[in-house]
């Protein structure tokens, strides 16, 4: 790279190239969080797409590092698995006595995952 001290050792071409792979590992998983399914023919329904696709792989790279860090099957899973083992939870919601629970079936492999992670969010401070 001409005018950039350095730009013409290994280490720097390196650097580059580990910065460059992280960019597109993410927009991989933007692509499987739902934007491989664009274009659309409406200007509108694009820019809702992108707006949720984008949510959803914020919220997902957000998650991994405060709660599924140590979790082996989910720390590092591709966004099809963690669909099938976390988000799309085979549960009902039930109203007892003015509050609710989540009934999580006993059965399900990741209930443990869902319960631990479910109560590492719930003690991290407020945002104030």
């Amino acid at each position: 790279m001409w005018g950039i001290a350095g730009s013409g050792h290994a280490q720097f071409l390196d650097v580059l190239r580990c910065f460059h792979v992280g960019v597109e590992d993410r927009v991989r998983t933007n692509k499987a969080m739902g934007l491989g399914n664009l274009p659309s023919a409406s200007w509108e329904v694009n820019r809702g797409w992108v707006l949720a696709a984008n949510l959803a792989a914020g919220l997902d790279a957000w998650l991994r590092p405060r709660a599924l860090h140590d979790i082996d099957g989910l720390a590092d899973a591709e966004p099809d698995t963690m669909g099938f083992r976390l988000y799309h939870l085979p549960a009902r919601l039930a109203d007892h006595a003015r509050r609710r629970y989540l009934r999580i079936e006993r059965s399900w492999p990741w209930a443990t995952a869902f319960t631990t992670c479910w109560h590492r969010l719930t003690v991290l401070p407020a945002i104030t």
